[in-house]
């Protein structure tokens, strides 16, 4: 437990240390938020859809946690470089240890990410249902940020370079989030669009999301919390397998 701790403290200071990082991680929810639910709101209403904002602000607050989240596996590939990955895989612990300080560590600081792009929404007019509800949408971040950082952590065991990883990242990352839910209903979709929206696991995260902060839900709240249980334990089991293999 105290290497699990000391690797979760490590990952959150860096993030508090990067102020540069984290400013540029609140520039492009913000602009989505400013430029879609100001710019398409009016074409929102009157298509009898009501406020775009009220819409589309859990789609960016779940935007900014996946981001933050999937991007957290850059540190492995860094300290990969620069050896101190090496150094910690080489000390008698168990590398399940590592995987979840780390993965907790990058968990924690997307619920920041998070809990920030909230705050700002809250400014920009987006309105909560009910503060009751405010843990149930804690969870779905909490899940969010946890799926996300194990398959980012999962990539990068098995990577070296910075700029593969960047280019994977954004071959995935991109299609996850537009086919989410995250800016538009999932409602009347062609086909295959909808049935890649199902199989995606971040629908599930904003829909679990949007219920919770505006009582709007796609799916369930049972459905939502139970596939995310469900893909992020594989994933989890998939990256700490991966990571293990990592050579020192």
């Amino acid at each position: 437990m105290n290497t699990i701790y000391i690797l979760w403290l490590r990952q959150v200071k860096r993030y508090l240390r990067s102020k540069s990082r984290m400013i540029g991680s609140l520039s492009q929810p913000i602009l989505f938020l400013v430029a879609l639910g100001y710019g398409l709101g009016p074409t929102f209403q009157r298509a009898g859809e009501g406020n775009y904002i009220q819409f589309l602000a859990p789609g960016v607050i779940a935007m900014s946690v996946l981001f933050s989240a999937i991007f957290s596996g850059m540190d492995i590939i860094w300290d990969k470089q620069f050896g101190f990955l090496k150094e910690t895989l080489a000390a008698p612990i168990s590398r399940f240890e590592i995987m979840i300080g780390r993965t907790l560590g990058g968990a924690t600081t997307s619920i920041f990410q998070g809990i920030l792009v909230l705050l700002i929404s809250l400014l920009l007019g987006f309105k909560i249902s009910s503060f009751s509800l405010l843990f149930t949408a804690f969870i779905f971040i909490f899940m969010i940020a946890v799926l996300f950082t194990a398959l980012g952590t999962s990539i990068a065991s098995v990577l070296e370079d910075m700029q593969g990883f960047q280019l994977i990242m954004n071959f995935l990352v991109m299609p996850t989030f537009f086919l989410s839910g995250a800016l538009f209903p999932l409602d009347g979709l062609p086909k295959s669009i909808e049935i890649i929206s199902k199989i995606n696991p971040l629908s599930y995260g904003v829909d679990g999301l949007r219920g919770a902060l505006t009582g709007l839900y796609q799916f369930t709240f049972t459905t939502d919390l139970i596939t995310l249980l469900i893909i992020t334990f594989i994933l989890f089991l998939i990256g700490s397998y991966l990571f293990s293999k990592i050579q020192v």
